[in-house]
């Protein structure tokens, strides 16, 4: 059975899992004490079926992890309806699509000041850190409301606190998780209560004042959506980004694509990218009734997990499913999640993407790596730390 904490499979998961699929229904998982849902068909059940629930757990001992527990407990991501549909809909009435495709002159901005910063220290530059890292923190910080100066906050809080989202996250990840969630639920308060006195043009000022029916959100529910809205709002941008810049340089016919016609291809490029190898493999969900996925019986609590990164490689889905294919269409990936936890982040993401991708290759149409490209050791969420590149 599959060990997911072992570096090799990390490294390249894609093997075991086709193992996995062939079993062509969910298997149980003994160490997990899990059921693991590869084949497209239930994974995809799993995120839809409505006798499947997100239950948080809070860790315990709860005194150490109060922020950490009301930062989930309290979120969209973790709860199921009603609360979670009293929070999307008001979530939706501050972060919708018009407010996202209003991001457009923004993020275009951005890019150029970005690509242009790239141009003047000329030589290498690291694609995440120079780019695909920083574009979707300055999109969704600006949009929230956070001073440029406190950006260099973010991105690690996020990080450490993703991290427990990993298969048996280690002592070290619980305690980064523990502190950084303190921390950034600390500082998202204390904006929270500033804004109140003197309102401004962002969304933490509108979602503290956004209500329906007479509900608002309260504080700790209003720190986690902002929160999750950051997290969620580039954690994909940056992994799907730079997992798709990677695997493309290694499909060499891929890359010339890329390199000629950038534009063109830009849309099916950007679900390729998250498809071929996904920024989000492991979603769990827990049985609040006896269901069937897959012709396996799912006993009240019990949890089955979507494993999405498997779900996007089915050879029964997708034709040469192990292979590149930058103009495939369609392309029924589920790299994004389905059904109510369809991810919040994702219309946003696709905007940065489909103007950040073409622009790289028009400012730099000779592009290479330079170098092995640096993993994240970590399964759930899948990324790059580092990606060197260099206009030849």
């Amino acid at each position: 059975m599959i060990d997911f904490k072992n570096a090799d499979f990390i490294e390249n998961p894609y093997p075991a899992l086709k193992e996995l699929r062939a079993f062509g229904k969910p298997i149980w998982h003994e160490d997990l004490n899990m059921f693991l849902a590869a084949k497209h068909s239930d994974a995809n059940d799993v995120l839809r079926n409505k006798s499947l629930g997100r239950i948080f757990v809070p860790k315990t001992p709860e005194t150490e992890w109060f922020e950490f527990n009301y930062l989930h407990a309290d979120s969209i991501l973790d709860s199921e309806p009603p609360k979670h549909t009293r929070l999307r809909s008001l979530v939706a009435k501050a972060f919708n699509r018009h407010r996202i495709e209003a991001l457009r002159p923004d993020i275009q901005r951005l890019t150029h000041q970005l690509l242009d910063s790239i141009e003047a220290k000329g030589g290498e530059f690291d694609i995440i850190a120079d780019y695909a890292e920083p574009l979707p923190v300055k999109v969704i910080a600006a949009l929230l409301g956070f001073p440029d100066s406190d950006e260099h906050l973010l991105r690690p809080w996020s990080q450490s606190i993703v991290k427990m989202y990993e298969v048996n996250p280690s002592q070290a990840y619980k305690d980064e998780a523990k502190k950084a969630a303190k921390e950034f639920a600390d500082y998202v308060h204390g904006l929270m209560l500033e804004r109140l006195k003197n309102p401004t043009a962002d969304l933490i000022t509108e979602l503290a004042q956004v209500s329906e029916s007479g509900e608002k959100l309260s504080t700790q529910e209003l720190i986690a959506t902002c929160i999750l809205l950051l997290n969620a709002g580039h954690e994909a941008s940056v992994n799907g980004f730079g997992n798709g810049i990677v695997a493309a340089f290694n499909h060499p016919d891929q890359w010339k694509l890329l390199q000629a016609q950038p534009d063109a291809i830009a849309d099916t490029a950007i679900e390729e990218f998250l498809r071929f190898d996904a920024p989000l493999h492991f979603f769990d969900r827990t049985a609040t009734a006896d269901t069937e996925i897959g012709g396996v019986e799912i006993r009240q609590g019990q949890k089955i997990v979507s494993l999405l990164g498997s779900a996007n490689r089915d050879e029964d889905v997708f034709i040469d499913s192990d292979r590149m294919d930058l103009t495939r269409d369609p392309n029924p990936h589920i790299g994004f999640g389905a059904g109510i936890h369809f991810c919040l982040g994702a219309p946003l993401a696709r905007l940065e993407m489909s103007i950040s991708l073409p622009e790289l290759f028009k400012r730099f149409p000779t592009l290479e790596l330079t170098t092995t490209p640096v993993r994240r050791p970590t399964f759930s969420l899948r990324g790059y730390e580092s990606v060197m590149a260099k206009a030849k």
